[in-house]
């Protein structure tokens, strides 16, 4: 094999590969990137078995031929080197040589290309057309309330329901619950399946914050991300998702609307005391005009105080303070409304207008 491209280029296509390679595996093989090169092309492929991520590059491809080469130590290399044409070639033991102006690595050792697992192909059912730049905050707005514990595997997943020209996305562990919807461009058949949270969350890391599509074609146990030179195929997770819409409350006895930036800067103050208690114990008071934010600690007392528009009764209530601020840090309206109905029921956070999200908060218990 060898092969000649850009360094930049060649760099860029390992670090977006090794988004998928585990930091340890059972099999050796795993902790490589699979490098092919074949007609003018060189594809880089990572896998960890749940995900696969394959990226391609243009290059002078002057033998063709494939080898896996250890992850980090052969990105660490290309990445040393300066922005210039490279020139990658190997030998028959599947050592290579690296090439770039005056610096030579050479002899650095590869693994034979047949012991890499073969890609899963995915059979598609559907596809689904949707911007990357959206995609991505999708992800992003919804991926934090995905379960980390794996007593309940289905809630490390992320729902995503296609239905009605839309698609929306649910994760919930348990504590909070996070819902994004976006219209569809193109109308597609309803469908709907659970993603790894940890698949979106790499992929949201490779989504460009542009106006570019990616097409997701789902399969029956995969599904494919199709964004042009790199293609992202992860598993799916098997079983029922809760009913989410039997969690949202539909009805309010209070309604508050607030400065969303006011309320995440007081949450902030709020929360390094809150930080010192066991369960980040903070305690919201609607008073007629004004939401009354306090958290008592052993190191100290905060009291924050800001201005809101209610609707129905005043209400005190606790929450977890970094789970409230999950929830700020990811909306970008400038103003949201906070839904309450007891100090023992959940907090539905939406926008003033619109079904573009809906979070979810329950409450701390009070010991009267």
């Amino acid at each position: 094999m060898k092969f000649r491209c850009f360094q930049k280029d060649l760099s860029d296509a390992i670090a977006t590969a090794q988004r998928a390679v585990p930091t340890r595996s059972t099999m050796p093989v795993l902790q490589g990137i699979l490098v092919e090169a074949k007609e003018n092309t060189v594809k880089l492929t990572g896998t960890d078995l749940d995900i696969t991520i394959e990226t391609r590059i243009a290059a002078e491809v002057i033998e063709e031929g494939s080898v896996v080469m250890p992850s980090h130590i052969f990105g660490d290399v290309i990445k040393k080197f300066p922005e210039a044409d490279i020139t990658v070639q190997l030998n028959e033991r599947f050592q290579m040589d690296i090439i770039c102006e005056d610096s030579i690595f050479t002899t650095l050792q590869g693994l034979e290309p047949y012991e890499y697992p073969e890609v899963q192909q995915v059979e598609k059912k559907e596809q689904i057309k949707l911007r990357q730049d959206i995609f991505k905050k999708m992800i992003q707005q919804t991926t934090f309330a995905v379960a980390t514990d794996e007593t309940r595997p289905i809630l490390t997943g992320a729902l995503m329901e296609i239905e009605n020209g839309s698609i929306v996305m649910v994760c919930l562990d348990g504590y909070r619950l996070a819902l994004r919807k976006e219209i569809l461009p193109e109308n597609t058949v309803n469908t709907s399946i659970i993603v790894p949270g940890k698949s979106l969350n790499e992929i949201s890391r490779i989504l460009e914050d542009e106006e570019l599509d990616v097409y997701i074609n789902v399969g029956d146990k995969h599904v494919h991300f199709d964004l042009g030179d790199t293609q992202i195929i992860s598993r799916l997770l098997e079983g029922e998702f809760v009913n989410y819409r039997q969690i949202i409350p539909q009805e309010y006895k209070t309604r508050v609307k607030v400065d969303r930036l006011l309320l995440q800067q007081s949450l902030e103050r709020a929360s390094l005391m809150s930080r010192e208690l066991e369960n980040n114990l903070i305690k919201l008071n609607v008073q007629d005009d004004k939401l009354v934010i306090t958290s008592n600690s052993d190191i100290g007392k905060i009291y924050e105080q800001i201005p809101i528009i209610v609707e129905g009764k005043n209400i005190e209530i606790a929450f977890n303070a970094r789970y409230l601020l999950d929830v700020m840090r990811v909306i970008k309206d400038d103003e949201i409304c906070l839904d309450f109905t007891t100090n023992v029921s959940p907090c539905i956070v939406r926008p003033l207008e619109g079904e573009a999200y809906c979070y979810l908060v329950l409450p701390v218990r009070l010991h009267s």
